[in-house]
């Protein structure tokens, strides 16, 4: 329901794989859950092997840094994550065969995992929706949302890892997002899009996935789909100017700040009140660099 900047992060839909990047479902969708994009904001397969901080920097979508929240906020939050994992459950368990059910109880797997105190924990509570999700792919492979949260759970249980088990589940979520983007390219605010970008952006090439190319084609993708988002366009934004491409990124916060007004009225109410501390905070970060020239975020070039 998110990208390698913030140090605690709890999604509540970045999830980049940008942050942790996870979101929620496709416009349109009625759906349970925290705000969601979460952009997996994510996936620092360097720091698995000491070349980085992390494996999920940041959940893109949904959500806001322990600096931007309090205890009080985060505490309620979490409350309201279990109370969601546990009515999802409920209503799983009630039918297994329920497509919906199903995928939503792993996208609660998800979310609440993201408040899981220690690593056995967020493991644990993960590999219920892997379970879940592999359960529901055998009978219905065309679920994009079973594949969709199949992904995002496996990159709970990467997080907690620095092996090369990890590396390998870079790999599986890469294909159950391709997957994705065949069965439907829109769902969660185009969010396989978005976790394949930062998959791409964050991994290093030579012992991974990583790629500039790929990443650069996945994130600009996000944007065409689903333009008015503003996970999309931040994650966007952030990698440009990783690359120091401030030209194309000034345009982008141009286009962000227009849009703006329509998504704070669309994108309101209990479900979204995480993400707006944190998408203020991140473009309020990409306008200071912008207005600074001696600022230069460069990506740390590993292949393509």
């Amino acid at each position: 329901m998110g990208s390698i900047r913030r140090v605690e992060m709890f999604a509540t839909t970045n999830s980049r794989v940008g942050r942790r990047t996870h979101g929620r479902p496709a416009p349109g969708r009625k759906t349970e859950c925290f705000a969601g994009v979460r952009l997996w904001p994510w996936i620092l397969l360097a720091g698995w092997l000491g070349m980085s901080s992390g494996f999920l920097p940041a959940r893109a979508a949904a959500t806001a840094t322990g600096a931007e929240m309090t205890q009080t906020n985060r505490m309620e939050f979490s409350v309201r994550a279990e109370k969601l994992f546990q009515e999802a459950r409920r209503r799983y368990q009630s039918d297994t065969n329920h497509v919906e059910a199903a995928w939503q109880f792993a996208r609660a797997c998800f979310d609440y995992a993201d408040f899981a105190t220690n690593k056995t924990t967020r493991a644990d509570i993960a590999r219920q929706g892997i379970n879940v999700c592999r359960q529901l792919i055998a009978r219905h492979p065309a679920s994009a949302p079973g594949h969709y949260y199949l992904g995002m759970n496996l990159g709970q249980v990467a997080d907690t890892k620095r092996n090369l088990a990890a590396l390998r589940m870079a790999r599986e979520m890469e294909h159950e997002f391709l997957i994705v983007c065949d069965l439907d390219e829109k769902f969660d605010y185009a969010g396989s899009d978005r976790n394949l970008g930062l998959l791409y952006l964050e991994a290093p090439s030579f012992i991974s996935i990583g790629s500039r190319s790929k990443a650069r084609q996945r994130l600009r993708r996000t944007v065409e789909l689903v333009p008015d988002y503003p996970e999309n366009r931040l994650v966007l934004i952030e990698a440009l100017l990783k690359w120091g491409d401030t030209a194309d990124a000034r345009r982008e916060v141009k286009a962000l700040e227009d849009l703006w007004p329509d998504a704070r009225r669309k994108l309101s109410g209990e479900a979204w009140a995480p993400l707006w501390p944190d998408w203020e905070k991140r473009l309020q970060n990409a306008r200071d660099k912008l207005r600074d020239p001696s600022v230069k975020v460069l990506l740390p070039h590993y292949g393509d």
